[in-house]
């Protein structure tokens, strides 16, 4: 089993960074995708940033690249999305969310390929 606590987020104005941080313990053998996911009211889940934890590889919709980085400290099995240059469009719900997948069901963003999900944290923008 793999159990994921987040931390961070909060409220910030437009322009504005935060950090969130994902705490993750359990077997590390079934999390070779980790991503972070978003969901506002009325809406799906949507990948914003996707880290494979053991080669490094990383992507990024095209709404945050530029602007969120997806990093990781391997020793401490922590993941992290530091998020630049916010804007109001970027409030939601924020999860961390981990799977034993190939590269290709990883890569696809699909939340439900995951299998693990943090309990979220709220990250508000205002203009």
């Amino acid at each position: 089993q793999v159990q994921l606590v987040e931390s961070g987020g909060g409220s910030v104005q437009a322009g504005g960074s935060l950090g969130l941080s994902c705490a993750a313990s359990g077997d590390s053998w079934r999390r070779n995708c980790m991503s972070w996911f978003r969901q506002t009211p009325g809406n799906e889940r949507e990948r914003v940033a996707t880290i494979d934890p053991f080669t490094g590889t990383t992507l990024y919709d095209k709404s945050v690249k530029g602007r969120f980085t997806i990093s990781q400290d391997y020793a401490k099995n922590t993941f992290f999305l530091q998020m630049n240059n916010l804007q109001p469009e970027d409030t939601a719900m924020y999860y961390c969310a981990a799977a034993y997948l190939t590269w290709e069901r990883c890569e696809s963003g699909l939340s439900t390929e995951m299998s693990y999900w943090g309990q979220g944290t709220q990250v508000t923008v205002s203009s």
